[in-house]
């Protein structure tokens, strides 16, 4: 082991001044044995750090590298794991737990004593040494720099100190002065001894010629002692003089303490006397203005809103513990309830006039907007009552009861006026949509008697759906000729008992002016009185008030969403909801009346379906973007509902009586009414749709009624006893082709390809069908010739088959000489005239396909001449130029 100590020194701490004093040959607990040192070393140079190096052989195993180091002041326990039985274990505690093994216990041993003596001497935190032997630990170990850390063990801790300049400077002299000092070391050393007694004698006579001068000293010292004595008999003399000093000064002090008190408390008195003084003393003028001020006038409301707002502070004076026991205090409390009680008794009443007589007078001018589809303007009415807000945030805040049984009594009076102003305003309005001049002067002479309109539409109360309930009152649709189809057959626009004849655009256009004119009306309506609810019933400030809501069906329909129970208010959701309760009960009518409008508008027309949707659409996205729970956007959200229902009910009534439609035995088909009126239905829907925010619902109708167009037009194709299958298809499909590609509807470009499709697809086969008739008997001959073909003989021996040769072939070729031809064509196009219609103007279109098709023919036949009779020399009795000569000239002369 001392050789190892020796090599670690030379090898790794050397070169790191440090100095190595105790080493200790370990490994990890509980792993494989893999050998290392624990060293403890210290610097050479000041100040000392000591530290605990992990010292491992490399992996080669030919030297030594230094691993990892930790300083002494890190380390806080040592655990030798057991203080009485030998163990080789133990365990170093610095930021973490590290366990090792000592090869011997007798090298941990060492290694712990050595680390003791190093913690006692260099550190000023001493380390915890746990299960350690005392026999290992020193009891006590001077302090200090020069003293020696001892032990044992040969290698321990030397003693050192280090010599200073001067005593290095002395020694130098000293040696200088003796030249044998470093070559006779003895002489030198006696000769230092010598020198020693000399000084030591010199010293012990020094002593003793002193002690003359020490017993001098000592009598000053007892002369000094007795001062002292008489310096305490004086000082306790003056003691006891200052005792009853003391006692007169602390009875002048608990004298003073007292008066201190009493101006405290009579400063604190005041100060209470002037605060309720200050605070609970109500003006003369504002106990006047209370009492008898007057309401009716804008002076005296200002001077009612200031009293009451100062009677408000006063009530609501923060009183201080013990206010409330004074008898004034009490008093003054009761005579402002009393004042309270009695302003807001007066200020109910007076408002509850003014709500009977504002009623009153906006009455009376409802005889000049009767014949005007406008509504009476409460502009004026909101103007004087606005005076008043500031008064109902008072009596909000004091009298709770009160403010609730006016607003109520609003409630009550409002919704009275606007029924009678807004029944009034629909009846205008249901006059004008019908236009009967004769009831409308009526109504205005006689503005509430119920006039012809009124009670046919009365009916209307309630579902709107029994209007167009029976559908056997609904004209069955008939084909007639395409002369007299408009004005003979029923329309789609027949609901009820109204004719598709009796409506025209100005009809609709006018219906669309009144409709978005009812809705311009009543959305400014109906912001300004919620606007007005909100300033003069303090209602915007959304926080939680008393209250009572039940929900209740009102006996004209309408919608009772208060009710009050007088003295119990219960908690309602926010003011916003108290706003919108109030706008339900005070608006209850407009609901039903706009409802029955929609339904007089649908019995009308039902494509006035289209306007309603679009501009309520229109007045519902304004409305919620304003705020989407306001009474007017759940209104008009109700009511576009019944609109969505009702256009959905006019494209499912339009399928339906397309699945009705009968067509005459007797007279060409043409184009099917369904098909026009298709047209028309979708040239109305684009021109009101157009920047529509409800366009999804029309995409979705026109989809239900092309799907249904095209069901119905094969059925009705099928049906077809006088006109071809072929000619019914191609005609209407080019009509729905037409119709989609100028209307440019982007949801129907699908459907519009397959119109397009369709229409060529019979055009194709009807021309083919219809030209076999012309040359019947060649066109028999020649499918003989492919059929035999087909069967497997060569082409160049059909002309030996008895039934296909050379003579049968001139037969039927003589048989269709130029003029037989041109009379076929002739007779071809008087046929195809007769089964297509004059609106659709596809004659031209189908002749000149079959002149294709015949060239066509005329080709193919040549051909198969050409392949099957090679040689005969037989060819047709005309050529392409005659058939396009023959064609063109019976065009012209038709």
């Amino acid at each position: 082991m001392t050789a190892i100590k020796h090599a670690l020194q030379r090898d790794i701490f050397t070169p790191n001044d440090e100095r190595l004093l105790s080493i200790v040959n370990v490994c990890k607990a509980g792993k494989k044995k893999k050998n290392c040192f624990l060293c403890a070393t210290v610097t050479t140079e000041r100040p000392v750090q000591v530290k605990v190096v992990k010292v491992k052989k490399s992996d080669k195993g030919d030297f030594y590298k230094r691993q990892i180091a930790w300083a002494l002041r890190d380390l806080a326990v040592v655990d030798a794991k057991d203080a009485i039985k030998e163990n080789p274990e133990f365990d170093l505690h610095f930021e973490k737990i590290y366990k090792w093994v000592a090869s011997s216990t007798a090298e941990k041993n060492a290694f712990i004593s050595c680390i003791w003596k190093l913690n006692q001497r260099y550190l000023r935190k001493k380390i915890d040494f746990v299960n350690v032997s005392s026999q290992l630990l020193e009891e006590s170990v001077p302090s200090g720099e020069n003293q020696s850390v001892t032990g044992g063990d040969e290698e321990a801790v030397d003693e050192y100190q280090e010599l200073n300049a001067r005593e290095e400077q002395d020694i130098e002299i000293m040696m200088e002065g003796c030249e044998y000092a470093i070559s006779n070391a003895e002489a030198f050393a006696e000769r230092l001894s010598r020198e020693l007694q000399v000084l030591d004698g010199a010293n012990i006579q020094s002593i003793m010629a002193s002690e003359k001068q020490v017993n001098i000293l000592m009598k000053l010292l007892d002369e000094a002692l007795k001062e002292v004595d008489q310096i305490e008999l004086k000082l306790s003399s003056y003691e006891e003089m200052l005792q009853s000093v003391k006692e007169q000064m602390d009875q002048i002090s608990e004298s003073n303490h007292l008066i201190h008190l009493s101006n405290t408390n009579n400063v604190k008195l005041l100060s209470e006397i002037e605060f309720l003084v200050n605070h609970m003393d109500l003006a003369k003028g504002h106990i006047k203005a209370l009492q008898d001020g007057d309401l009716s006038s804008s002076r005296g409301i200002e001077a009612c809103t200031n009293a009451a707002d100062a009677l408000l502070q006063c009530m609501n004076v923060a009183l201080r513990p013990g206010h409330d026991m004074l008898l004034a205090v009490e008093q003054q409390q009761q005579r402002f309830s009393d004042l309270r009680e009695n302003f807001a008794r007066r200020l109910a009443s007076h408002l509850n006039n003014v709500f009977v007589q504002q009623g009153h007078d906006q009455s009376s001018t409802l005889a000049q907007h009767s014949i005007e589809l406008t509504l009476p303007n409460h502009h004026p009415f909101h103007r004087d009552l606005l005076r008043y807000a500031k008064l109902m945030e008072w009596l909000k805040s004091t009298d709770y009861r009160k403010y609730e049984g006016l607003t109520k009594n609003y409630m009550d009076y409002l919704s009275r006026l606007y029924e009678r102003e807004i029944k009034d305003f629909f009846e205008v309005a249901k006059i004008k949509m019908t236009g009967t001049t004769k009831e409308s002067k009526k109504f205005a002479t006689l503005p509430r008697k119920e006039s012809a309109v009124k009670q046919e539409t009365e009916s209307l109360h309630g579902s709107s759906g029994k209007l167009t309930g029976s559908t056997s009152s609904l004209n069955k649709l008939s084909v007639q000729s395409s002369g007299n189809r408009r004005s003979q057959s029923s329309s789609l626009l027949d609901m009820g008992n109204m004719s598709a004849s009796d409506l025209d655009v100005a009809d609709r256009t006018k219906f669309d002016k009144i409709f978005e004119q009812v809705l311009s009306e009543l959305e400014p309506l109906c912001l300004a009185e919620q606007d007005f609810i909100s300033k003069f019933f303090k209602l915007q400030q959304h926080q939680s008030m008393p209250g009572t809501v039940t929900e209740a069906e009102d006996t004209d329909g309408g919608t009772l969403s208060r009710q009050h129970n007088a003295g119990t208010p219960l908690p309602v959701s926010s003011e916003k909801d108290m706003i919108r309760q109030m706008m339900i009960k005070i608006f209850r009518c407009i609901e039903p009346e706009l409802n029955n409008l929609i339904a007089l508008g649908d019995k009308i027309d039902s494509f006035n379906s289209l306007y309603m949707l679009v501009k309520m659409s229109h007045h519902v996205w304004t409305a919620q973007n304003v705020d989407p729970a306001s009474f007017l956007s759940t209104t008009l959200g109700n009511v576009l509902v019944t609109v969505k229902r009702n256009f959905d009910k006019c494209i499912s009534n339009q399928i339906r009586q397309m699945e009705e439609v009968k067509i005459s035995k007797k007279s060409k088909v043409g184009i099917l009414p369904f098909v026009a009126e298709f047209e028309e239905f979708a040239g109305l829907a684009e021109s009101i749709f157009k920047n529509a925010e409800r366009r999804g619902d029309l995409d979705k109708a026109y989809t239900k009624l092309i799907r249904g167009v095209f069901v119905n037009v094969e059925k009705v194709a099928n049906e077809s006893q006088k006109t071809p299958r072929d000619v019914v298809m191609m005609e209407n499909f080019h009509h729905i082709f037409a119709t989609l590609s100028r209307l440019k509807i982007s949801c129907l470009e699908a459907e519009k390809k397959e119109a397009k499709q369709k229409y060529t697809d019979h055009l194709q086969s009807y021309v083919i069908y219809s030209l076999g008739q012309p040359l019947e008997k060649l066109n028999h001959f020649f499918e003989g010739v492919e059929a035999r073909v087909a069967q497997g003989i060569r082409e160049e021996e059909v002309s030996y088959q008895l039934a296909f040769n050379k003579q049968e072939l001139r037969k039927v070729i003589k048989e269709y000489p130029g003029k037989e031809v041109k009379k076929g064509l002739d007779n071809l196009y008087k046929k195809v005239d007769k089964h297509l219609c004059e609106e659709e103007n596809l004659l031209q279109v189908v002749w000149h396909s079959m002149q294709d098709e015949f060239i066509r023919q005329y080709k193919h036949f040549e051909g198969l001449i050409a392949r099957c009779y090679p040689g005969s020399g037989v060819t047709m009795e005309f050529t392409i130029q005659d058939i396009l000569d023959y064609c063109s000239s019976i065009a012209q002369s038709h």
